[in-house]
């Protein structure tokens, strides 16, 4: 009977062994096909892409790929078109890409407007204070993020700002991924890093508050926005924060780089 039991105990080992190799051999390049126009929009659209070399610009593709895979993307009162969808994807995969296998478990859909909404929702031309360019979504919006569209593209055409909205909502999930946003996203930061982050966002949110920082305003109202305007600054002017500020750059570069 033992005798039995652990050949059955074999084979399903085996059994588990080869649905995960399996599994991860969909995941690689060879089985994925990724259109040859993408190309050439990415290098012209994404700084972050063209900076990559052309093994890791291939990788990146493949996971904007899979993520458009696994994420609605829907126009609201507009069509929408591919460059709308693959600056959403490259937004995504900009703040993980150094991270393996990562998958958004908390977004299914991504709501796109034509223009700035406001707390409401409501995007048109007779819509006063219509000043919000994305959010993450919760209630009857949990696991949604809606962007605007006149937002998603000012955050890569503007190659000079540290800005980048959609950049700044995907690190917001990312924030979310362990169940809370609350500045401190579990996902980067190991647990002995907590503290010495928490003291380095205090100091940096003092002087963005005192008008001693290069960094955003939004950043100063809290750790939870402090988390996201910086990393947007960290992708979209790296050079500039490491010269300007070292220390932020260095714990982000810790978060975001790790592999």
């Amino acid at each position: 009977m033992l005798y039995i039991i652990t050949i059955i105990l074999l084979l399903f080992i085996l059994y588990l062994s080869f649905r995960f190799k399996k599994k991860r051999k969909t995941t690689s390049l060879e089985n994925v096909t990724i259109p040859t126009h993408w190309h050439a929009i990415l290098l012209e659209n994404v700084l972050f892409y063209k900076n990559l070399t052309t093994n890791e610009q291939q990788d990146f593709c493949v996971k904007m790929f899979r993520f458009l895979e696994v994420t609605n993307i829907e126009a609201v009162h507009f069509k929408l078109e591919e460059l709308d969808c693959l600056l959403i994807a490259a937004s995504a995969i900009i703040p993980v890409f150094r991270f393996k296998n990562w998958q958004y478990t908390n977004l299914t859909t991504v709501l796109i407007y034509p223009d700035y909404f406001d707390e409401d929702l409501q995007f048109s031309d007779k819509t006063a204070d219509r000043n919000i360019g994305g959010l993450v979504g919760t209630g009857r919006f949990d696991n949604q993020m809606i962007l605007s569209r006149k937002a998603l593209h000012l955050g890569f055409t503007n190659k000079t700002d540290k800005g980048n909205t959609a950049i700044h909502e995907f690190i917001h999930l990312l924030d979310k991924a362990d169940g809370v946003i609350d500045g401190i996203p579990a996902v980067l930061l190991d647990k002995q890093y907590t503290i010495p982050f928490l003291q380095l966002v205090h100091k940096e949110m003092e002087a963005i508050n005192n008008d001693k920082s290069d960094i955003r305003n939004y950043g100063g109202t809290s750790e939870i926005e402090f988390l996201a305007v910086a990393g947007e600054y960290f992708f979209e002017r790296p050079k500039l924060m490491k010269r300007k500020h070292p220390a932020l750059y260095k714990m982000l570069d810790a978060c975001f780089m790790k592999s």
